[in-house]
């Protein structure tokens, strides 16, 4: 039984109710104790003697329990079924050390995920239906809310789960994606005694494979010979991943009922309305969560076929009317042996997961699971799914899904030290995130926007319903002396935008309206520095729009 004490609480009435007390003692330096007690004085007297003070019944705890002791509260299940209560304490150097690394979340875990899972991140293909933001960038390179990245989603929920060794696949314009993930991460995941990594791995020819990635699977098929460096290192299980999903999710859960139910193969799934529902991978589930049909992309009366009764998933009866099919959020944790088995013997020639792998898989007989999450996840594989999701965050009547402030499981970037925004005379900004090391000048107003890193907004403009990715440095005269007319990078004076999205480095000359009052959907003007996608106007990467241009 784990003991968390709240402020009210007592340890004397806590010993009471329960058999063992478990708690971390500030004098022993972030070591976890459970002391087992025939009654209550006896579990004082261990107390006082572990942590070399005299401690009063009714004013002990809060000297004897750290803040820190969410650490125990996240291992309790590792030391009930793992390790055995030890008797009471007589002196420090008997207490086992089971909080190490609490500090920087790497500490062991009952699945001990970060030696026996490894993450392996899908990039994507060409990101044709994200472009011109994937120009040149990997898709997973893409900003994302003024300070991230999309891979940023991904990693760092690998990091909250304690998955250190993580591989990112692409074979598309990878070198900002590779510059980005190693400035990052790699100096800060793993530790001394755990080896831990986050490295891209490009597509690339062989002596063996003269082709590129034909696919998800068959990417995974090309580096299986480095994957098996891993199962040999104790690697278990592959947690299959994509990087253009905005979500936050704990992978210890989903690992865990992957084990308990013994699948080869599981499925991250929730619920899906019909307009959505095309774009997916859907499943019908028994009782016991076991996928007994799966459908790719299903469309007619093969989509109406794959109707379930959602309420399996744990939702409410409005909810399943709503959304009447279970669809999968292209998540997956797959036993790495299995896998290998898949890939390389029995379908040598598949390329995709959901199209040829798990439906395979399952006719073959190999049990496949699905596994419910309840939470927001959003695919923004598009622009008009990736504009919407930006612009949800600086909502304030609630609706917003997502947040980046969640100190129990943050989303890790890189740390860029740029100094704080400046908002100068008489500005007003109205739901709005700034990025760092911005600039809005006097006069102007911001409203329902993201600002991006190092973003400069001139004088008297007015940007609303607008996403500005920022830029990738600060210009020198000097820089911008190259530029005919010396237009520098961000939004020139005067200027006024609605309902665009900016790339990172365009400059946008001064008196420019961005306003699309006919309502254009789709609009390729790339060679004049910007395109109309699902409404929105895109403004491309590095390109100038120069002085009164009116779009």
């Amino acid at each position: 039984v784990l003991v968390r004490p709240a402020r009210n609480y007592w340890l004397s009435s806590l010993a009471r109710k329960h058999t063992t007390v478990c708690l971390q003692l500030r004098p022993v330096a972030m070591r976890a104790h459970c002391l087992q007690k025939q009654s209550v004085e006896g579990a004082l007297s261990s107390v006082r003697s572990i942590a070399g003070q005299r401690l009063a019944p009714r004013h002990g705890v809060h000297k004897a329990v750290r803040v820190g002791s969410k650490v125990v509260v996240s291992r309790a299940q590792a030391l009930q079924t793992q390790q055995p209560i030890p008797p009471p304490l007589q002196s420090v150097e008997a207490l086992p050390n089971i909080a190490s690394g609490a500090l920087t979340g790497a500490g062991k875990d009952d699945l001990d995920m970060s030696k026996t899972v490894l993450g392996i991140i899908l990039g994507g293909g060409a990101g044709t239906r994200l472009y011109p933001l994937t120009k040149k960038r990997a898709k997973p390179a893409v900003p994302l809310g003024a300070n991230y990245r999309l891979i940023d989603i991904p990693v760092s929920n690998c990091v909250n789960s304690n998955v250190t060794k993580i591989y990112c696949l692409t074979q598309f314009n990878s070198a900002s994606l590779n510059r980005h993930l190693s400035q990052a991460y790699n100096s800060s995941v793993g530790a001394y005694t755990s080896r831990g990594f986050v490295e891209v791995l490009a597509a690339s020819q062989s002596n063996v494979r003269k082709e590129w990635f034909q696919g998800t699977a068959d990417a995974v098929r090309q580096y299986m010979w480095l994957f098996e460096e891993a199962m040999r290192d104790g690697v278990q299980d592959f947690l299959i991943l994509s990087g253009d999903h905005l979500y936050r999710m704990d992978y210890k859960e989903f690992v865990r009922k992957h084990r308990e139910s013994g699948a080869a193969i599981t499925i991250a799934a929730l619920p899906c309305d019909e307009k959505r529902a095309t774009a997916f991978g859907l499943m019908k589930i028994d009782e016991d969560g076991r996928v007994v049909e799966f459908a790719e992309k299903p469309s007619g009366d093969e989509l109406k076929a794959m109707q379930v009764d959602t309420t399996v998933l744990g939702v409410d009866a409005k909810t399943a009317a709503e959304k009447p099919y279970i669809a999968s959020m292209g998540i997956y944790v797959m036993t790495a042996n299995t896998l290998k088995e898949l890939l390389e013997n029995h379908m040598p020639d598949a390329n995709d997961f959901g199209n040829e792998v798990i439906p395979e898989a399952r006719k073959m007989g190999y049990p496949v699971q699905a596994y419910a999450f309840q939470g927001y996840w959003e695919d923004i594989g598009t622009i008009e799914a990736f504009y919407n999701a930006n612009l949800a965050l600086v909502k304030t009547d609630g609706s917003a899904n997502f947040s980046f402030y969640d100190k129990e499981a943050p989303i890790y970037t890189m740390s860029r030290f740029l100094p704080p925004s400046k908002v100068l005379q008489d500005v007003v900004v109205r739901n709005a995130i700034i990025g760092d090391g911005s600039n809005i000048k006097a006069r102007s107003r911001v409203s329902n926007s993201i600002v991006g890193l190092r973003s400069l907004i001139g004088e008297d403009c007015v940007v609303e319903d607008t996403l500005m990715l920022g830029s990738d440095y600060y210009e020198t005269v000097e820089e911008c002396a190259w530029v005919p007319g010396c237009l520098p990078m961000g939004i020139g004076n005067g200027s006024h935008v609605r309902k665009a999205l900016i790339d990172k480095n365009a400059r946008i000359g001064e008196r420019v309206q961005i306003l699309n009052k006919d309502n254009v959907t789709e609009a390729n003007r790339e060679k004049e520095g910007f395109m109309i996608r699902d409404g929105i106007v895109c403004v491309i990467k590095d390109s100038v729009i120069p002085s009164g241009t009116i779009i």
